[in-house]
């Protein structure tokens, strides 16, 4: 039988990749992340490996880079809050077998998604907007000559309620 205060624990394996160069910055930038993971409230690193930078073929001079983290969460929510902040290209629950959440609990969970996800529709709507005047600009700078994709023209419309600065 589980302790209580183990009943909520979630163990699980992420893989966090990454890409660029030089093939030296990004074991670092991954060692990063570990040590950064390790910071976050509830969360446990069980066991760590970082894989050597490897060239990649279809990208030349540039390097991918894996690291395996094994991870013990205090509850399912740390688990959704570090698949969000870290975007881990995989990830494996190890155990426990099931998982049974309260409304609470599982509320926590859909409004951490949901807050993520404004916050990413909220960049997303901004970066366009900024597009869009840039491109404006850039026409006014070169008189028009600038020629415009169709599907430019069509998808660069901002939304009503985007405030232009």
């Amino acid at each position: 039988m589980k302790s209580s205060e183990n009943i909520n624990k979630v163990n699980a394996i992420l893989i966090i990749e990454v890409i660029g160069k030089p093939a030296e910055h990004l074991k670092e930038t991954l060692q990063d992340i570990t040590k950064k993971i390790s910071e976050e409230k509830g969360v446990k690193i069980v066991n760590k490996k970082v894989n050597n930078p490897v060239e990649m073929k279809e990208h030349e001079g540039f390097f991918t880079s894996f690291a395996e983290i094994e991870v013990s969460v205090d509850e399912i929510l740390y688990l959704v809050m570090l698949t969000f902040k870290y975007m881990p290209a995989h990830i494996d629950i190890i155990q426990p077998e099931k998982i049974s959440t309260t409304n609470n609990d599982f509320n926590d969970i859909l409004n951490e998604i949901t807050r993520r996800l404004h916050g990413y529709d909220e960049i997303a709507r901004i970066l366009q907007t900024e597009k869009i005047i840039l491109e404006n600009k850039l026409r006014e700078v070169l008189g028009e000559k600038m020629p415009i994709p169709e599907e430019v023209k069509t998808s660069s419309k901002p939304k009503k309620h985007i405030k232009k600065k």
